[in-house]
């Protein structure tokens, strides 16, 4: 089983944009267009699946909100620090 991470490991391990509400961390961000919004959703679909490990996925126009939790394991653990990163990545290379 995936180990969940306390309270501390979890803020130490936050990323730029990222915020975290209990058992969950999340990040919202604006992009140019709604056509670049879902190119960016079909990456991060993309890695989710290759690390089978599905954010929640908020589409708002330009606005993309994720949501990141191991519902299996009743908490965060490393996977959900790993995909923010690849989705930070995806963010990033725009």
């Amino acid at each position: 089983m995936t180990e969940i991470l306390s309270d501390d490991e979890a803020d130490r391990r936050l990323g730029a944009g990222w915020t975290r509400s209990g058992a969950v961390i999340s990040r919202e961000v604006e992009l140019a267009s709604f056509p670049q919004a879902i190119e960016v959703v079909d990456r991060v679909a993309e890695l989710a699946e290759a690390a089978d490990h599905h954010p929640d996925i908020d589409i708002r126009w330009r606005t993309l909100t994720f949501r990141l939790s191991t519902y299996s394991a009743g908490g965060l653990t490393a996977k959900d620090f790993s995909l923010a990163a690849q989705i930070d990545s995806v963010i990033s290379g725009l």
